[in-house]
């Protein structure tokens, strides 16, 4: 099994700029409403939070060009299809699960939930994609 490093470098460039317009543009203004976050205490956070999301990205990346990988070995294909299939899966397995009972218990909204998961399942597949078409 090989490990598309490449693809994992610039699945993290793609990850940062997928939660840049994702956080930042798009949903910037309902998500401030649903987490009672102000633009201050966001701008305040953000060189923190910054460094947080890029170490967590470099391991989603990592983790999916590993699977990609296994994947690929495993069946001796490497299509962009399997790439994406992979991303799904990881992001329906760990990520939308894990953030569905976390939500529902933390009593938050609906909404949240839905925008949050949702850019999980764009960064996953974006990222997957980048790493499959590498």
């Amino acid at each position: 099994m090989e490990i598309n490093w490449l693809g994992a470098v610039l699945a993290v460039v793609v990850g940062m700029a997928v939660a840049g317009v994702w956080y930042g543009k798009v949903f910037v203004t309902p998500w401030w409403q649903l987490t009672g976050i102000t633009p201050e205490q966001s701008k305040k956070a953000s060189r923190r939070n910054m460094v947080q999301l890029l170490i967590a990205n470099s391991v989603t990346a990592v983790g999916l060009a590993v699977g990609i990988g296994i994947a690929s070995a495993a069946t001796k294909d490497d299509p962009v299809w399997m790439a994406l299939l992979v991303g799904l899966v990881a992001w329906l397995t760990f990520s939308a699960t894990t953030l569905l009972q976390h939500n529902a218990f933390e009593l938050k909204p609906p909404k949240l939930t839905l925008i949050n998961s949702s850019y999980q399942l764009v960064l996953f597949l974006a990222m997957a994609l980048v790493i499959g078409l590498l």
